[in-house]
């Protein structure tokens, strides 16, 4: 099971692969187009938080990231010591034991960095974070890796099973706007907590 020493030394060493050194871009597209700037923003798993950055240059006032690799997180508060616009939280914790209400949570390679038998409770406490009629939104992986693990593959129709108790569907559907090497793996969803 990867743990905070894994993905720490990951980091370190350069070794990630699954990096795209930017905000990916259907999440772009998506914070681009919205104009509440005071929404509660988590980011969990944020590794080097490109996400994070981009909100932070879009004026968002309220934006908290998670991570359990300390180095990540060290990176990122020196990185925006100097931003006077818009408030980050970096913090070092698990996603499972954080606590908190939020308005939106952005998924970018979280979930597939999980094992398989925590993803139920990966929606649960998705679902517990956000606040009344919050969103998860973000893009999963809708295929199966011949390398690895991490990432875990899967498909949408086993994802929706698990979402389906917790959230109601708003978007649905296979990613348009992939980075290239992604094209036709993704799938995106924009799910509203019930």
């Amino acid at each position: 099971m990867p743990d905070k020493e894994f993905w720490d030394s990951h980091y370190n060493a350069g070794q990630t692969g699954w990096d795209l050194g930017s905000v990916s871009p259907p999440l772009k597209a998506y914070i681009d187009q919205i104009s509440d700037k005071s929404l509660r923003i988590l980011i969990p798993g944020a590794g080097n938080s490109y996400e994070a950055l981009h909100l932070l240059e879009q004026g968002f006032m309220d934006v908290t990231v998670l991570d359990i690799a300390p180095t990540v997180i060290r990176r990122l508060t020196e990185k925006t010591k100097n931003l006077s616009r818009g408030r980050l939280h970096a913090i070092e914790e698990d996603f499972f034991r954080h606590t908190g209400k939020y308005d939106l949570i952005l998924e970018q390679t979280f979930f597939c960095a999980l094992e398989p038998e925590r993803r139920e409770e990966y929606a649960r406490h998705m679902h517990e974070l956000l606040g009344d009629g919050g969103k998860l939104t973000g893009i999963l992986f809708n295929t199966v890796f011949e390398f690895g693990p991490p990432p875990f593959g899967g498909y949408a129709g086993d994802y929706k099973k698990l979402f389906a108790p917790y959230f109601n569907f708003r978007t649905w559907a296979a990613c348009y706007n992939s980075y290239p090497a992604r094209a036709g793996s993704e799938w995106f969803m924009i799910l509203e907590k019930k």
